[in-house]
């Protein structure tokens, strides 16, 4: 049986649209759910695995057209995310042109939300719900008799009229059981990012889920409850890509360093294999210590991400980050004290807020001083605390998400917290926020004192470019 796993191309304008290059570089990275999934898959002598990476490898629908034809597949399985939908759709019409026999299966945080919409679509034969590497695979294994297909946990289908849920598939606990991703099946070299030293470069995820409840933000399809992947089992994962010829890595997680013990026991790996890498993650202001720096440094890490998301203890609060500006203060110092590089996420049109402590953030932002800033809209969205929030108190007069899940149309325009702010206004806040942080004389002669190649020079250049010409925000997505 022949299985094609899509991620599908960006023709559309995604509803998230960030400023990517300012924060985590213009740049490629693996689609790791599918890359996990393939990799489960293909244990099974049986079934023959590609992935076509339409954004790294910059397909069309018409390419995109030619590829699947030339693969012939029987199952093409499609990450669906709510950001990109549209493009989603369009995917599934190319499918159905090129593969007219094959099955379509959507999986993804937008499927998990939105099953019923999801399955209405045209041309949409199957959802999986939560993690989808054993679900996939057990859909696969009994795609040819419906009646077992009832006893899949995690699956949407319909049966003539009737629509089928088996029920919301148990999360994966034994995360080493899983092989690691299959990236043999993309063009890795195709990889990159600015604020890595050396291409190509890989995501890596060490753990799932996230045990906190910040208001924002929501992983509906992975669950809140940490799991966390072995030292030595991420570590393994790491030499594999080294002996592919990745050096750099950008580690996803929502918080890596939930378990100091873990993370200690990874740095003591990596130097113990004395494996030439170089990594960043993305943590919380309080979830490191000197001890732990010191070690990440020593193992090869070379920027911390943190979510700081405002500059005002009052705004903290109302997005339950748990966390105080006096503790950002002192963690953000601490690490530069120990020459790890920071990128600092924030946020404006929160909950709350207004003009008075959007100008805090940004001052508090330039005090802060990290090496990186990732500035953006709040979007309320669809799972999330806030959205739930401006729903009831009529801030969001309808439940959008859901309309656009049931309806999805290029004229929708995603919500934001329209208390006090227009989103015209909000996108002129940002702007400034942007430049008045970027273009200060001594952030640039700082970052050019730490250039250290013609390579980098480029990068940071084209970087320095797109602030330039930034004229409008986007939209901050979650989900993977």
């Amino acid at each position: 049986m022949r299985v094609l796993l899509i991620n599908p191309p960006e023709q559309h304008e995604p509803l998230d649209n960030i400023p990517t290059i300012i924060a985590e570089g213009r740049g490629y990275t693996p689609p790791l759910g599918l890359l996990y999934i393939a990799a489960y898959v293909e244990q099974d002598s049986k079934y023959e695995v590609a992935i076509i990476d339409c954004q790294a490898e910059q397909d069309n629908y018409e390419s995109l057209h030619l590829k699947v034809r030339a693969f012939s597949p029987d199952i093409v399985g499609i990450t669906a995310m709510t950001m990109t939908l549209l493009d989603v759709i369009e995917t599934v019409e190319t499918v159905r042109a090129a593969a007219p026999g094959a099955k379509v299966v959507l999986g993804g945080p937008h499927a998990h939300l939105f099953p019923e919409e999801t399955i209405q679509l045209n041309g949409v034969d199957f959802v999986v719900l939560g993690e989808g590497e054993r679900t996939f695979k057990s859909l696969l294994d009994h795609i040819e008799e419906p009646t077992e297909l009832r006893n899949v946990p995690g699956l949407v289908f319909r049966n003539g009229q009737e629509t089928i849920r088996t029920g919301t598939p148990l999360p994966i606990e034994d995360l080493d059981s899983l092989p690691f991703p299959a990236r043999h099946l993309t063009q890795i070299h195709k990889y990159r990012s600015l604020l890595a030293l050396r291409d190509p470069v890989t995501s890596l995820f060490t753990s799932r889920g996230c045990p906190f409840k910040c208001a924002f933000c929501d992983k509906p399809h992975l669950g809140r409850r940490f799991r966390a992947r072995s030292a030595r089992n991420v570590v393994d994962e790491i030499e594999q890509c080294v002996r592919m010829g990745i050096n750099d890595f950008l580690i996803y997680d929502d918080t890596f360093t939930v378990y100091k013990g873990r993370v200690l026991e990874i740095c003591d790996e990596i130097q113990k294999r004395r494996l030439d890498v170089g990594f960043h993650v993305r943590t919380r202001v309080d979830c490191v210590d000197e001890e732990m720096l010191k070690r990440l440094k020593r193992a090869g890490c070379r920027g911390i991400h943190y979510g700081v998301e405002a500059g005002t203890e009052k705004v903290l609060r109302a997005l339950n980050k748990g966390i105080t500006l006096e503790r950002i203060r002192a963690t953000f110092e601490l690490t530069r004290r120990h020459r790890i590089p920071t990128l600092a996420y924030f946020m404006i049109g929160n909950p709350s807020e207004t003009l008075e402590d959007i100008r805090s953030t940004f001052e508090f932002m330039k005090r802060l001083n990290p090496d990186y800033v990732h500035l953006t809209i709040l979007c309320p969205f669809p799972g999330t605390q806030c959205y739930k929030d401006a729903l009831e108190k009529g801030i969001i007069s309808y439940d959008c998400w859901k309309e656009f899940a049931a309806h999805p149309s290029p004229e929708f325009v995603p919500p934001h917290w329209g208390e006090l702010f227009s989103y015209a206004q909000l996108e002129a806040l940002v702007t400034k926020g942007y430049r008045d942080f970027y273009l200060r004389p001594s952030y640039i002669w700082r970052r050019l004192a730490k250039v250290k190649s013609a390579n980098e020079l480029l990068k940071k250049a084209k970087g320095a470019f797109k602030v330039m010409r930034l004229g409008r925000t986007r939209r901050l997505g979650n989900q993977l």
